[in-house]
């Protein structure tokens, strides 16, 4: 029930004070003040006269514990925008290459709608060859030829599925929970839990490649609800690593800090006077982009790598590619960061063109992954790091096991969007090596056994980072909200 405060009407607009008291409920009061009246009393034991303990002396992204023993230390989210084709990557159907060109059976289609395609479609069987691999078996395509030698770290998951058939409310729903904007994004999830080891970079930084953004823009990476030092901070790999944080024209570094000093105590006037949370983070960030104009440039820097490294991942000092953000995701990883999310576009692989046709097309496109990920894995277990980083690939849904409607009679080849079955895969980090885990049915139409919900590799990746995925919250309008939302199941078989 709302406190009886008695303010003129309209002036609230002037005074956000008036606002704050005008917005104040009595529960709100009561939870408040029970934090107030200890505060006076410690101020008053200390001697500072009942003054407020300055905000910004807590620091957002200092480190913290976890519910419990992680396995994973950091992430490397490996995201193939616009969802790679799986039934010519790793999920092999025989039946379905022995049916190809048929019409796809009424029981499999009907009453389902699809992106773009109508009517009876035809079976598509891959026109890839598919082989087993490593000790445990994992069967992979010949487009990934550098992902067959590291087979036996590969944990692929076979039964992933989810409710949504558009690339933007799929991803959203991957990152953040919910197929709408405005909830927090899973590495802001990871910092706002685990903070940041290294107090002068980010602790989730955003690496994009193909030059252009997220289907779901700035949300699959954003901090939603959750204070906005934990949002990601996007890194370029080409010119300035981080747009605006450089010095402007005639401001050396010295009269940076003059202006930073001074907005430093504007805002903790306004922190004192008003308590918002947001003001404590502004300060935070502030301070976090001084320390990261001399930070950032050097963990940015692959030129200090040897040429072997250099030409393993495919990388080029100088360029904005893929594998040059691999590179850079093991260097930021080595120097504290938590959650490095690299996003690469153009994997739609609906056959309209010869760059999305399954042969040819999808051959020059693994290239430019396949290598650059293959050095990652091998990079990182040299260095004894692969044990405690996961590596998680894959796209926001998969593709159909039928013939993308608009290239009937077309020679490329392609399929369209499919959330019912796909593939995606782990690797390091405690999730099982040389292992596969779920089925799909024999034409790959639905799960067969061992469903895996976005939601509940949500709550996997949290457990392997040290949380029960249902205590990880964040109050926000009157309740409890988690990255999994309502939902999610730890899925304990692919743990090592």
């Amino acid at each position: 029930m709302p406190a009886r405060f008695s303010i003129p009407k309209g002036s609230e607009a002037l005074n956000p004070q008036l606002e704050q008291v005008r917005l104040h409920t009595r529960r709100q009061f009561l939870s408040d003040a029970k934090l107030g009246v200890g505060a006076l009393a410690l101020s008053s034991l200390m001697g500072t006269q009942g003054k407020a303990a300055p905000a910004a002396v807590i620091n957002p992204l200092a480190p913290k514990a976890p519910h419990f023993a992680p396995t994973a230390k950091r992430v490397i989210y490996l995201h193939l925008t616009g969802s790679p084709p799986h039934l010519d990557l790793y999920d092999y159907k025989p039946e379905l290459v022995r049916l190809n060109g048929q019409d796809a059976p009424e029981s499999f289609i009907k009453g389902k709608r699809f992106a773009f395609t109508t009517g009876t479609p035809k079976l598509l069987g891959t026109p890839r060859t598919f082989k087993q691999y490593g000790e445990g078996g994992v069967w992979l395509s010949d487009a990934l030829p550098g992902l067959q030698t590291v087979a036996d770290d590969l944990c692929v998951v076979n039964s992933m599925f989810t409710e949504q058939f558009n690339h933007a409310p799929a991803e959203l729903l991957l990152y953040t929970g919910s197929a709408r904007s405005g909830r927090p994004s899973m590495g802001a999830w990871t910092t706002y839990g685990l903070g940041s080891e290294n107090e002068n970079l980010p602790g989730f930084v955003v690496l994009i490649s193909s030059g252009v953004q997220p289907n779901g823009g700035k949300n699959s990476y954003g901090s939603g609800f959750l204070p906005s030092i934990f949002q990601g901070v996007q890194c370029r790999s080409k010119g300035d690593p981080v747009l605006y944080a450089s010095d402007p024209p005639g401001m050396s570094r010295e009269l940076r800090r003059q202006t930073l000093d001074a907005l430093h105590d504007l805002n903790q006037i306004q922190a004192q006077e008003l308590g918002h949370p947001e003001t404590t983070t502004r300060i935070a960030q502030y301070e976090l982009a001084f320390r990261m104009q001399t930070s950032v440039p050097d963990v940015m820097d692959i030129t200090k790598e040897t040429k072997e490294t250099l030409e393993a991942y495919g990388a080029q000092p100088g360029a904005a590619s893929f594998a040059n953000n691999c590179l850079l995701a093991r260097r930021l990883c080595e120097q504290g960061v938590r959650f490095v999310q690299l996003f690469d576009w153009g994997w739609d692989f609906h056959g309209t063109s010869a760059d999305q046709n399954l042969t040819d097309g999808l051959t020059k496109k693994c290239a430019t992954m396949d290598k650059p990920v293959t050095a990652l894995i091998k990079d990182l277990k040299q260095r004894g790091m692969l044990k405690d980083t996961l590596i998680v690939c894959g796209g926001e849904f998969g593709r159909t096991p039928f013939r993308e409607g608009r290239t009937a009679a077309s020679t490329n080849l392609g399929r369209d969007h499919f959330p019912d079955c796909y593939s995606m895969w782990m690797a390091g980090g405690g999730a099982k090596g040389g292992f596969t885990y779920g089925e799909s049915d024999e034409l790959a139409f639905s799960v067969a056994k061992d469903k895996v919900h976005v939601h509940d590799l949500q709550a996997t990746i949290m457990h392997l980072l040290g949380f029960d995925h249902t205590h990880l919250t964040y109050r926000f309008q009157g309740r409890d909200y988690r990255l999994t939302d309502v939902h999610g199941e730890v899925v304990r078989p692919i743990l090592a």
